[in-house]
Formats: C-alpha cells, structure tokens, sequence
C-alpha cells in the first residue's frame, strides 16, 4: 500500500465490493491509503442467493497489502441496513469521509416481458440502494457540521451509459440508473452546505452484468495488449473524486472507460420558440418540427 496516498487517512465505503468494479474501487482506496468498509452480500447475478466469502475476501487483499478494511454485509437498500453500513464505518474506524455507491445487479428483459418483480427488484437494489445510504451518511455529516466539524466529504455515485441513453432490453436498469443521476444533483445541492461532493460516473468495464451481455466487447485480450476493460481502469476517476482533491467538483457526471474520462454535458435549453401566447395543435407541431430540425440528433439508444 502507497505510504502516503492521496486518501490518506480518509475512511471510504464502496457497496457491492466483493466483485468487479466495487473490488477494484476497494483496493484502489486501500492503494492510496484509505480505510476501507467493503460492503457486499455475495449474490448472484439477477440478485438472488449469498454469501459473506466475495467481502471477506476483498478485506483480507487489502490487509495482506498492508491496509485496513472492514466486511460488511448489510443489505443497503433497508433503512436499517443503510444505517448499519454507515455506523460500522464509525465504530470501526471513527468516521467516514467517502461513500461509492456501487451495487447492483441484472433482470433484463423488453418492456413487453418484463415483469412487476423484476422492475421492483432492479429499482430497490439500483436507486433505493444509493438513496439509503446517501440518506444516513448525509445525516451524519449534516450532523458534524452542525457540531463544527465541518467534513470534507465526497459521494461517488455509479450511474451508466443505459442511464444516459437508453438500453434496449434494460428499461428498468435504464430507468434506475438515470434516476441515480438526477438523486446526484439534487444531493449535490443540498449538501454541499456541509461540506459534502457528490458525483457521478457513468462506467464501461468488464463486471459479471457485461461479460455475458457484450462478451465480445467485454473480452481480455491476449498477451501484453492493454486490457481496455478491465475494472481496475475506472477506479483511479473514483479515487479522485473520492479524496479531498475534488473540492471544486461537485454535481458532474463522469463517464469513464478504458484510458477515457469525458465530462457529460446533460440536459440544456437547444433551440426555441415563443408565441406569447397560446399555440394551436397544428401550430405548436409545426413549430416543434421546425425547432427538431434545427436541433441536435439524439445519440442511439443502445441495442437499437
């Protein structure tokens, strides 16, 4: 472990850390000298089944390199479970001063086949899942402030390009993921007060959900070839925006993959028309057409 990382001394906690991306962003925190709470419950793919072994084993990486980590199994997407995951970061290490939210997982299907279950499940675990623990760490560091311990903290938030675009056969992974983005910038206004940065970031990298959807895509190369999915790419951006060095950067949306970070630049006003008064059907379509073909195309939705 680097001696004197840019997370020195910080305490992070990164939910669904047993595998891919959350144990990459794990490891890269204890890398850098953070103290790090490794939640995760070990189930599969589609959400179901666990087990405690995929933390325990990234804590036990992490204090074989020298770190400090912590396991924690609590299922973040309960109150109760989001307020435990924040309290072992207290009683273990004294503070907290960085939460990734990571977890998650799949139920694809078309709108047409999907099912109440598989829509609920996606949206508990994706945005309930970030909402809660958001929800109790906010609260503590509300909390120091209000104490005169202002913190210096920072939430990174795990969005995607189905939230940015739209996936065919992932409307409710889609849907989730871009509520993930507008629950980053309402935090990031709310919180900055406290001391609290919030962002978020859109990543592309080799997981259990990508391997099997874009196995092509999401293959590793052979021999020295730079491994342009591997998980371990995305976490130097996590990192960052995890320390004290992002100060100045706050309700931004970050997509990162490979050796590419591109700033996303969201919803804002294109072209328009005023009446100054009211438009009739007819009037307001022809007008609507006129403004598109003076817009910018949309970017596909992906699978289209």
């Amino acid at each position: 472990m680097t001696e004197a990382g840019i997370c020195e001394g910080r305490v992070a906690v990164v939910t669904g850390a047993g595998r891919g991306l959350g144990r990459a962003h794990a490891l890269a925190f204890a890398a850098e000298g953070a103290r790090v709470v490794v939640n995760d419950l070990g189930v599969g793919l589609d959400g179901a089944g666990g087990s405690a072994g995929p933390a325990q084993q990234v804590v036990d990486e992490i204090r074989a390199l020298g770190g400090e980590a912590v396991a924690n199994g609590d299922d973040i997407a309960t109150t109760a479970g989001a307020a435990s995951l924040v309290a072992t970061a207290i009683d273990t290490f004294g503070r907290l001063d960085t939460l990734v939210n990571n977890a998650g997982f799949l139920r694809d299907r078309m709108l047409v086949n999907l099912d109440e279950d598989d829509w609920d499940a996606v949206m508990r675990v994706h945005l309930k899942g970030h909402f809660l623990p958001l929800k109790h760490a906010a609260a503590y560091w509300r909390a120091e402030a209000k104490a005169g311990r202002t913190p210096d903290a920072r939430v990174v938030n795990t969005s995607s390009g189905a939230g940015l675009l739209g996936s065919v056969g992932q409307g409710n992974y889609s849907a989730a993921k871009a509520g993930i983005i507008g629950l980053t910038l309402v935090a990031s206004a709310e919180m900055a007060r406290y001391g609290v940065r919030v962002n978020a970031i859109a990543p592309a990298a080799r997981t259990r959900m990508t391997e099997r959807a874009f196995a092509d895509t999401m293959a590793a190369p052979g021999g020295d070839a730079f491994d342009a999915m591997a998980p371990e790419n995305v976490s130097p951006l996590v990192v960052w925006l995890g320390s004290a060095a992002s100060a100045a950067v706050t309700g931004r949306v970050f997509e990162t993959e490979a050796g590419r970070i591109t700033v996303m630049e969201g919803w804002r006003p294109g072209p328009t028309a005023d009446k100054g008064a009211r438009w009739t059907p007819a009037e307001a379509g022809e007008t609507a057409l006129k403004l598109l073909a003076d817009s910018e195309p949309p970017q596909p939705v992906y699978g289209a």
